[in-house]
């Protein structure tokens, strides 16, 4: 561990990048942390602290900061709710994470404590089978592009890929699958938990018919088709996501699905037909059975559902 000169508003920026490069964060979460970090920014200018460095700052700079949250009013004399406080107090939390991945000497992040509501339970949002199907559908595969969404949708369900692991990934990686009825790629992402995905045989069916059409020599696996030809025509993050919601809406399934609403979906598919945490925490590429357990809560609320649809004893005579 270091400690570093560089004052804590001079790292934020490699927070962000470290966020969408090491972490695989989709854009919305990197652009809700620099939202939320911004007004921590601003209550450092105004507390004179703007050139604090990160082993300086301590818990009693997080005891006034929460002040300073609990105390703010907006120019209508609006005060922020107590999980819109929550939110800024977890942005603070990821970046003291950062300084800890990068051997940074800092505050532990676990000294930030979030109220109990604010560890609710996560809502986790994906979609049912049926829904997958319409989403799945939705493209044209008569055309190129139809074909290669097609495909980058059943990459997402069919592995679970983060949306900067899916966009990284090469032709080479695929050479030689003709006769093959799946596919094992071993993930080395940037501080990323190691772990072997798998394309299951119908998304490799996919991979196989898009990288037919595919005459060009870039390297990327999921290219756009109106970069030059001296360009670099690699998808990038945000452009995955703009496909998901255009066919999100053609599907008419819920607007706000992303593509880690299709890793959440892959995820909680399997844990519905017994596949046990651990498997799935390997799967996802979890660093902490903590962080999969998130599923739980969806599966269990589907339990009891179930339960008392069959088992509410209505058969029975009173």
């Amino acid at each position: 561990m270091k400690k570093s000169d560089k004052n804590i508003t001079k790292h934020i920026p490699d927070f962000l990048d470290y966020c969408e490069v090491e972490k695989g964060l989709a854009n919305k979460t990197q652009e809700n942390y620099s939202r939320y970090l911004q007004k921590f920014i601003s209550w450092l200018k105004k507390t004179k602290k703007d050139n604090l460095l990160p082993h300086e700052f301590t818990a009693d700079d997080v005891w006034i900061y929460r002040l300073f949250l609990s105390r703010f009013q907006n120019e209508k004399g609006l005060s922020l709710k107590k999980v819109t406080q929550n939110y800024y107090l977890i942005a603070l939390r990821a970046l003291l994470s950062y300084f800890t991945a990068k051997d940074i000497i800092s505050l532990p992040a676990d000294k930030i404590g979030l109220p109990k509501d604010a560890k609710a339970e996560k809502t986790v949002k994906f979609l049912n089978l049926d829904q997958i199907e319409k989403l799945l559908l939705a493209p044209d595969i008569k055309t190129f592009i139809g074909l290669r969404d097609r495909t980058i949708l059943e990459s997402l369900f069919s592995t679970g890929l983060r949306i900067a692991e899916l966009v990284a990934l090469n032709k080479e990686q695929f050479t030689n699958i003709k006769d093959k009825k799946d596919l094992e790629l071993g993930i080395i992402g940037k501080g990323a938990h190691p772990r072997t995905v798998y394309f299951s045989q119908r998304a490799l069916i996919w991979v196989k018919k898009y990288l037919e059409t595919r005459k060009d020599k870039d390297k990327a696996l999921f290219i756009h088709y109106r970069a030059r030809e001296d360009a670099d025509a690699r998808l990038t993050s945000r452009s995955m996501e703009r496909i998901v919601k255009k066919y999100a809406v053609l599907a008419g399934v819920p607007v706000s699905t992303t593509p880690h609403t299709l890793r959440h979906s892959m995820a909680t598919d399997l844990l519905t037909q017994g596949v046990d945490l651990r498997t799935i925490q390997e799967f996802l590429g979890h660093r902490n059975i903590v962080t999969t357990q998130i599923y739980t809560h969806v599966t269990n609320k589907r339990l009891r559902d179930i339960h008392r649809q069959f088992h509410s004893g209505k058969n029975l005579k009173e």
